[in-house]
């Protein structure tokens, strides 16, 4: 009796832990992985690089594209793409790519849209506004004509780079309240789903006045936001419902998210020689902000080439996958970041068992030694 073919898994990897360290293309592609997603537009970070012969902390100051942006493509933009600084410099990636490609691992770029602090912080009317008139200066509006056309145009220039046969899409749809921030002093007041989406909703005067076309009030709408977030901020209950307003702000948010991903994959397809897979950091609830974008599974299903999710929401995407779509889990194995190496054979069993036909591993630049001798090992018993 034979034993099962181990599942494709691919490793999530930034350039700076793999450009400069000539000993670590080997260590990647000994783990048992045969796909490395590489970061080639990333947010602002920092991040540990344990085995880097040169580095330990690397500070990634802004979101920054980690290649040479194209100047021809951006001449004359208020909005563009930002260069990455001395955290990888030049072309990182193709660097990094070209050093892992050489091992035979096959290479997909790793795009992050959707969220830009320097973005914010440079141009402030592009951020997402919540109903209170605060603004998230990391959250770009993809109801921004200006930020959909950085954006899209981004997803195919940063997606179709030399040496990749693929690419994953991250933040491909809104961002909201929930980031990481420095010196974070937000869980005061514990945010349920319902809290989290109604503090996510964006007031910005593009969305205020998609709310108008679809037959709701802005004010009003901003109003309903207010009052159903106050029991909350006292303490007295659970976030309200916003009633009759609910459908026109919601069908808004989910008809702009849809359109804005049909417009960035249909702009990598236009870029990408045939064969090159397009596939999105996915959310099942349509109305999820983050990095993993919300989306209608039958809907992203027959746009994307397939998506990534995490465990517990791969099986709304199995119910609705095409023949041909891939449905890849995401799993964390950094123990210091609340993975589970230790568990990862088990753990990848059964989100192959709910539908996932591949494994992401987060994050093997970020993992130490020994979650690394982990993986290493689980891989090598899944197969």
């Amino acid at each position: 009796m034979t034993s099962p073919a181990r599942p494709r898994t691919g490793a999530f990897l930034y350039p700076w832990d793999v450009d400069g360290d000539p000993a670590a293309p080997a260590l990647l592609a000994g783990l048992g992985v045969r796909q490395v997603t590489l970061a080639a537009a990333y947010h602002s970070t920092r991040a540990l690089s344990p085995r880097h012969p040169a580095r330990r902390v690397v500070t990634a100051e802004h979101a920054a594209v980690l290649y040479p942006p194209d100047a021809r493509r951006w001449a004359g933009r208020r909005l563009a793409p930002y260069p990455a600084g001395d955290w990888a410099p030049g072309d990182a990636w193709a660097r990094a790519a070209e050093a892992l490609g050489g091992t035979g691992l096959d290479v997909h770029s790793w795009v992050v849209l959707a969220h830009n602090s320097r973005l914010g912080a440079d141009h402030p009317d592009t951020s997402v506004v919540n109903a209170h008139g605060d603004r998230y200066p990391w959250a770009p509006c993809i109801a921004h004509p200006e930020v959909r056309a950085l954006l899209v145009d981004l997803a195919a220039e940063a997606a179709v780079r030399p040496g990749a046969t693929g690419t994953e899409l991250e933040s491909c749809g809104w961002y909201g309240y929930a980031h990481l921030h420095a010196h974070d002093k937000t869980g005061g007041v514990p945010l349920d789903d319902r809290a989290q989406l109604l503090l996510s909703l964006c007031f910005c005067p593009h969305c205020r006045r998609g709310y108008a076309d679809g037959g709701a009030d802005p004010d009003a709408l901003a109003a309903a936001v207010r009052a159903a977030l106050a029991p909350v901020w006292t303490g007295t209950g659970p976030a309200g419902e916003l009633g009759e307003l609910s459908g026109p702000a919601l069908a808004w948010r989910a008809a702009t998210a849809r359109s804005f991903q049909e417009a960035a994959v249909a702009a990598v397809r236009a870029a990408a020689p045939p064969g090159f897979r397009i596939l999105l950091h996915a959310d099942p609830d349509p109305y999820r902000c983050g990095a993993d974008a919300g989306t209608d599974p039958a809907h992203v299903l027959g746009v994307a080439d397939g998506v990534v999710a995490r465990p517990g929401r791969l099986t709304a995407f199995a119910a609705h996958r095409p023949p041909g779509a891939t449905l890849a889990a995401n799993l964390s194995v950094v123990a210091g970041m609340g993975g589970a190496p230790g568990r990862l054979a088990e753990d990848a069993r059964r989100a192959l068992a709910d539908g996932a036909g591949e494994l992401r591993l987060y994050h093997a630049g970020l993992a130490s030694d020994a979650d690394l001798a982990a993986v290493r090992t689980a891989l090598a018993a899944l197969g």
